[in-house]
């Protein structure tokens, strides 16, 4: 269900939104991006084309081999069950056995350019299909409703909405939604299908421009949601499926410093608030007739030293996600029902990502998920309340032997003392990565947990010898509600700070070395990424940054993009000297200096609207002009580091839907690493041959 990790922290410069000011950017950029940075941009380019076409081969490989690792594309009905696979929807009859899947949507049905699906909902009787589909090559959405109930299915919607974001059944013939405008979410609608046609209703309008509105339903069916979220506070309304054309009920209203989140279970709500010991989230319970904060009873708060990730209620557990200090995970589960019962439930050691799956009309008492890691393929697990223990497919027996790799998890002291968790996989020996190429990840704002899921690519450079390192630093949320805090607004420099500790205690404990190291961040992760670069460029060789956003100070001080009002939470409020000061501190494109950097892969897209992409431009001139300066003055021989813009057509933030373009990207960031790494495409496959030959003998 992801309670916690609300629409609300993922649509910020995080994942996709609808496009705003595509075509007014346009004459700006043509003046800001020079004749001879576009075509030195594209001569670079091109001398990465060789060994990207290598690559491309060997991604096209490698995604074939892991092409039938499950995914999280089935759910079920009370009579059908389900599958998705991005550009339709096909059904069969439960229980007759093996028998030919029956299409039911097709995301083309959306019209010319939409071409994926993105969030599928059955109404209750399973009389009714919602989904949303996303036009090509930017973030444009459109909801379609199909009609399944008949013999034979209507192979077309019966209506399309435009720009909804969520939305969810209460009824057959209830449906609610919001819509989102120049990247605000800020109403909720109720569409009546009644005999006499279909009426539209407004039930909500925000009018904080600070808040977020999504809509959510609870896992028995039995409760709509409007979630109303910001950087600090929350507040939720709810409808009774029972009553689904009253108007909704306040939960609680919102309060500075208040978060929560609301399930529902046998007549009572099952909140997650932020109102457990240092300010981190609690498992409290309230009567469905008296939902307000004063009827609030706690019911389970984490362990010392783990913290909530996520919830999800069944008819008589709820199960608990955790992580401990070491970003490891875990499963706990407490019985719904005095005397409370906490279980815990180990996980495998690799496993660094969770993904809840799909819950169709039917709550069967148990829940599934899939388990995954940067290098390890998806496994399917299922949770048993009943059992009260945890079982793995046959099927996905197969993955669990797969070539051994290690899972390190290790700490870094940051300049405070704070000790930052780092997990680092390797397929040599901790002893043996001095000469290992080293690759590190962050992210690091928002509360959102830096992307541990399964990547075909790093899969590819576990294989060729890489060491793969993820710096869970301050900003994010592998630590909870306390370790965002800790890096945002007046503390966003500690992100930094714990990077640049991450990446000194790898080579203090003799795994890579600077000439061999690289970064690689995208979005909002590029602050702490292009911040590093400015203060300590000599621990990297190279530098891989997609989307990035890079003028945080020019961007928050321009309250006409859709993003600054909503996202002074996270960054600050440049009207505030102190505030200013401090993002001016740190502020990538704001703290160039002449002198040499790690050669840069910078990849952009041209309609992109939440990292302006003027921004970006910006950065590129003036890290141009500072190395040449530097060059310049010093009369230094050394070669002159790269830094290449790739500008990419569309406005999809997360990268492009289509297969084959999103498989060019990555082949040339594989090229541009090689490249500046020094690294000889053939010698790796010799040496990863070698290894898997060594392991095979007896």
């Amino acid at each position: 269900m992801n309670r916690i990790t609300s629409s609300y922290l993922l649509l910020l410069r995080s994942v996709p939104r609808n496009i705003y000011r595509a075509n007014i950017l346009h004459p700006f950029i043509s003046r800001l991006y020079t004749e001879t940075t576009a075509e030195l941009s594209k001569a670079q380019l091109q001398k990465l084309r060789g060994q990207e076409q290598r690559f491309k081969r060997r991604l096209h490989s490698i995604h074939r081999k892991f092409a039938n690792v499950p995914e999280n594309s089935e759910f079920q009905g009370h009579h059908h069950v389900y599958f998705e696979d991005g550009k339709g929807i096909y059904r069969s009859t439960l229980g007759l056995g093996e028998q030919e899947m029956v299409e039911v949507f097709r995301a083309d049905w959306g019209g010319d350019g939409y071409g994926s699906i993105q969030r599928v909902r059955l109404s209750p009787t399973e009389n009714m299909l919602a989904a949303t589909v996303k036009k090509d090559h930017n973030e444009e959405t459109r909801c379609m409703l199909v009609h399944l109930g008949g013999v034979n299915l209507h192979q077309n919607a019966m209506l399309v909405l435009d720009n909804v974001l969520s939305f969810e059944w209460a009824a057959d013939d209830v449906l609610f939604y919001s819509t989102q405008e120049t990247l605000r979410c800020l109403r909720v609608f109720r569409l009546h299908l009644s005999d006499s046609g279909v009426q539209t209703t407004l039930v909500y309008e925000e009018k904080d421009p600070e808040f977020f509105v999504e809509v959510s339903r609870s896992r028995d069916q039995r409760l709509v949601t409007i979630n109303c979220s910001s950087k600090i506070s929350s507040e939720v309304w709810l409808i009774d499926s029972k009553t689904p054309l009253s108007f909704p009920t306040l939960i609680q209203s919102r309060q500075p410093g208040l978060l929560y989140h609301v399930e529902h279970s046998d007549n009572h709500l099952f909140i997650l608030a932020n109102t457990g010991a240092h300010l981190e989230y609690q498992l409290l319970r309230a009567p469905l007739a008296s939902p307000s904060m004063p009827h609030w009873v706690p019911v389970f708060s984490a362990v010392p030293g783990t913290v909530i990730k996520d919830m999800e209620l069944l008819q008589d557990h709820c199960v608990f996600t955790v992580k401990d200090s070491q970003c490891r995970l875990q499963i706990q589960t407490l019985t719904t029902k005095e005397p409370y019962q906490l279980n815990t439930l180990q996980l495998p050691h690799w496993a660094c990502d969770l993904s809840p799956q799909r819950v169709g009309t039917v709550d069967r008492g148990s829940f599934g998920f899939l388990l995954s890691s940067p290098v390890h393929p998806p496994v399917h697990y299922l949770y048993s309340s009943r059992k009260q223990k945890l079982s793995i497919t046959e099927e996905d027996t197969r993955h669990i032997s797969l070539p051994e790799f290690n899972t390190t998890r290790l700490q870094a002291a940051s300049q405070d003392g704070t000790m930052v968790p780092l997990t680092l996989l390797h397929m040599p020996a901790l002893s043996e990565l001095y000469n290992a190429p080293l690759l590190l990840h962050v992210y690091g704002a928002y509360g959102v947990d830096l992307n541990m899921s399964f990547s075909p690519e790093r899969r590819l450079l576990l294989e060729d010898g890489w060491a793969l390192a993820y710096c869970h630093v301050r900003g994010g949320g592998e630590r909870g509600l306390a370790w965002h805090r800790a890096g945002s607004v007046l503390q966003k420099r500690r992100g930094v700070e714990d990077l640049a500790a991450c990446i000194q205690t790898l080579h203090h404990l003799g795994v890579s070395h600077p000439a061999l190291t690289a970064l690689t961040s995208r979005s909002a992760g590029a602050v702490l990424a292009g911040a590093l670069c400015n203060h300590n460029p000599q621990l990297l060789r190279a530098v891989i940054l997609q989307v990035p956003f890079l003028d945080v100070l020019g961007t928050m001080q321009d309250p006409s993009l859709p993003l600054t009002v909503e996202e002074r939470g996270e960054w600050g409020d440049p009207l505030i000297r102190e505030h200013r000061d401090n993002i001016a501190s740190y502020c990538p494109c704001h703290n160039i200096i002449p002198q040499l950097y790690p050669p840069i892969l910078v990849t952009a897209y041209s309609e992109d609207s939440r990292v302006p992409l003027s921004g970006v431009m910006k950065y590129v001139e003036r890290l141009k002009k500072a190395i040449q300066m530097c060059t310049t003055r010093v009369d230094v021989n050394a070669r002159v580091p790269a830094v290449i813009l790739d500008i990419q057509p569309g406005g999809d933030h997360f990268g492009p839907g289509d297969f084959h373009l999103s498989l060019n990207e990555s082949a040339r960031q594989l090229a541009f690493l090689y490249t500046e790494l020094g690294l000889d495409h053939q010698k790796t496959r010799r040496q990863k041959t070698k290894r898997q030959k060594k392991a095979q003998k007896p």
